[in-house]
């Protein structure tokens, strides 16, 4: 029979929902169930696509002598950690007091009144090799709580004293770092920098794209570093590994290894568009088209595989299929012999690493990039191109035969935030690379969002699917949609993006703020957890409060309020002393840094968006690497009026019956207005207003 998980719309909860454990999702129901019967809670975090929870679903939670204990003698609690960030936040932060650790799955043992007293990760069903066993875990649990409450009592409380330090950001207000802190960021990330392979560290390797984002922008400051160098070995070193699907396009979670070459299979949302953004910088500030083709084929995985028919994009794709990591997206020779035929066939293995002995489980391989194709041209006496050809002829049919294997789960569920992240990156490619199909998928996103995900009070909900909107939104969920909204403002210019980036930011700073600067993850009016955090560690994804930091600085210039760029201080001095101690890990809050202390442009564009010479006015900003700028359009008529009504500093400004006119204003100067897109060109390129 299923349990209570069954009712959930929530792709992970419902993979439970046929465990003979009977799990109950987090609600009232669930604790006042323990209190009544003076049992303690289990609870248990993860996400659909997450490996070792699969593994720990299929090695304990399906088994009957794991869910006769948990059964008798505990409540069992399942939470996505999608869906419910704070709840996952909370209790990591108890596994890491515990344990000096975290992730996924996430196992917590707790009071009816939610204090916990044991916590660590994944639990095999029985003791081996050291780690301890879920069943002995809980036998040992079941005694203390019968026997030895009041030690369970005394652990309870060292635990929650150990957590109930305050949020990062209560340490008072510190000076405004100035580019030092960029250089100390800068010298950390090189130091951990892997010269061989790219990336940052040992294995595990991640893609963390906001590091890369930042030093792609630190060279725009100091040409002369070795920033540049980084990011473009760490880019193509993961174009050619296995962390990039060579068939499908997309990009895996990480690398279990430090040549990019074996990944955790799952792919997912933040991702593909944060990488997105990463090589599209990589672009922008290189002119390399090898950035902008990937750019474009993560586009073409996302549009194709994870946008949901009402335009908003899809969470992820999980690891296993048919009960396997991996199976789905490997393969052996005779495989791809059998469909491209022996001769087309052995060119394509050479080219992509399909070895007999395999470099993943039972023999098979991962396609990958061993070396560049020009050798392989070379030894088979073609010119490139032609192999080129050939090869994108060998994986187009390599992909049709895939697409008929038995898919890995999707989670089509639609989160606010992740969404947020592949409107900003849809627009930003759009802008680079002046294909309007990506602005029309990002504008597609960004109306379901705005639609859908909103109450009629306009709180934004957190997750959308089949039809149910849940959860009132988190931080980032404002802050990372916030930022789409802009980008995709400066991409269409149309004012009711500006407009809502701006609504969504009041209504932020109103729920979420502190009056001593940054944001709470949680809102006021959100449920009570055990603590409330502030989240500025940039990990995965950034935080809600680096990315706030960006948004008020580009809001204050957008609209002329000085009141975004006090918060913007406040929020980056509030924070300060506790970057300062290890500044690399938080290379997005350093974005926010490197715009402020500047220099920053403010460019004002007035003409008609329909006429050829705005677009090419239009078309010469957004092609011009210069991160830290905001760009307007003031047309004629009522969309002029409606960017008045947002930004007052417009409503003198007129259009001119000769042409457009672009307004260049930095470091809190302006030039003399410009009317020709390449003197505009020459302008911004020569990085001077004048």
């Amino acid at each position: 029979m299923p349990n209570r998980l069954a009712g959930e719309k929530s792709p992970y909860l419902l993979q439970h929902a046929e465990n003979p454990v009977e799990w109950y999702p987090w609600g009232e129901e669930a604790f006042l169930k323990a209190s009544r019967e003076d049992k303690p809670i289990f609870l248990s975090i993860g996400y659909s696509t997450c490996h070792w929870c699969h593994v720990m679903e299929r090695e304990s939670f399906e088994q009957e002598d794991v869910a006769a204990i948990l059964n008798r003698s505990f409540v069992s609690i399942k939470v996505d950690r999608e869906e419910r960030p704070d709840i996952d936040q909370a209790y990591m932060k108890v596994c890491q007091a515990i344990t000096g650790g975290g992730g996924w799955p996430l196992s917590i043992f707790m009071g009816p009144d939610r204090k916990p007293f044991y916590a660590g990760t994944y639990f095999p069903r029985r003791g081996r090799m050291g780690m301890p066993g879920l069943m002995e875990i809980a036998g040992k649990i079941v005694e203390l709580w019968i026997g030895e409450r009041e030690q369970l009592n005394r652990i309870s409380g060292e635990v929650m004293r150990a957590v109930a330090a305050g949020p990062a950001g209560s340490e008072g207000l510190g000076e405004f770092p100035g580019p030092d802190l960029l250089d100390r960021a800068r010298r950390e990330l090189a130091r951990s920098y892997d010269p061989v392979w790219g990336g940052f560290g040992g294995a595990p390797k991640f893609p963390n794209p906001h590091d890369l984002i930042f030093l792609t922008r630190l060279h725009k400051r100091d040409p002369a570093s070795n920033t540049l160098e980084m990011v473009e070995k760490t880019l193509l070193s993961m174009r050619s590994g296995g962390i990039f699907d060579q068939i499908g396009f997309g990009f895996h979670r990480y690398s279990v290894d430090e040549r990019w070459l074996v990944p955790h299979f799952e792919k997912m949302l933040y991702d593909q568009a944060l990488l997105a953004l990463a090589f599209n910088e990589a672009f922008l500030a290189t002119g390399d088209h090898r950035y902008a083709k990937v750019v474009k084929e993560i586009f073409e995985y996302v549009t194709r595989e994870m946008q949901s028919p009402e335009g908003g994009f899809y969470c992820a794709q999980d690891a296993d299929s048919e009960g396997k990591e991996g199976v789905f997206f490997t393969w052996t020779p005779p495989q791809v012999f059998e469909i491209l035929g022996k001769d087309a066939g052995d060119i394509f293995c050479r080219a992509y690493g399909i070895t007999p002995e395999g470099n993943f489980e039972e023999g098979r391989s991962i396609p990958h990039v061993p070396r560049p194709f020009e050798g392989l041209a070379r030894s088979l006496g073609m010119g490139l191109q032609e192999l080129e050809g050939l090869l994108e002829d060998s994986r187009r049919k390599l992909f049709e035969f895939r697409e008929k294997r038995v898919h890995p789960l999707k989670d089509d569920k639609i989160l606010t935030a992740w969404n947020g992240l592949m409107i900003a990156a849809l627009a930003k490619g759009s802008q680079a690379l002046g294909d309007w199909s990506y602005a029309k998928a990002a504008a597609g996103a960004a109306n379901f969002i705005l639609e859908t995900m909103g109450t009629g009070t306009g709180r934004l909900y957190r997750r959308y699917r089949q039809g149910e909107v849940a959860n009132p939104g988190y931080a980032d969920d404002y802050a990372f949609l916030i930022w789409g909204l802009l980008d995709l403002y400066e991409t269409i210019f149309d004012v009711r993006y500006l407009r809502e980036a701006l609504r969504l930011q009041e209504e932020m700073s109103r729920i979420f703020g502190d009056p001593d600067g940054g944001f709470y993850y949680t809102g006021e009016d959100g449920e009570e957890m055990i603590v409330r955090e502030k989240v500025i560690y940039d990990a995965a994804i950034p935080s809600s409060n680096s990315v706030a930091a960006v948004n008020l600085l580009r809001l204050g210039r957008m609209t002329g309020n000085p009141e975004f760029e006090k918060q913007a201080d406040l929020l980056i001095r509030s924070f300060s002393n506790h970057v300062s101690i290890k500044p690399a890990a938080f290379t997005h809050f350093m974005q926010a840094l490197d715009f402020a202390l500047g220099p920053a442009r403010e460019i004002l564009i007035t003409g008609d968006f329909s006429a050829s010479a705005t677009k090419r006015m239009i078309k010469t900003v957004h092609q011009v690497y210069f991160p830290n700028r905001v760009l307007m359009l003031k047309e004629s008529g009522t969309r002029g009026e409606s960017l008045s009504e947002v930004a007052p500093f417009t409503g003198p400004i007129t259009s001119d019956a000769d042409g457009p006119t672009a307004y260049l204003c930095e470091n809190f100067s302006c030039a003399s207005p410009v009317r020709d897109a390449s003197e505009l060109g020459s302008m911004l390129r020569g990085d001077s207003a004048g």
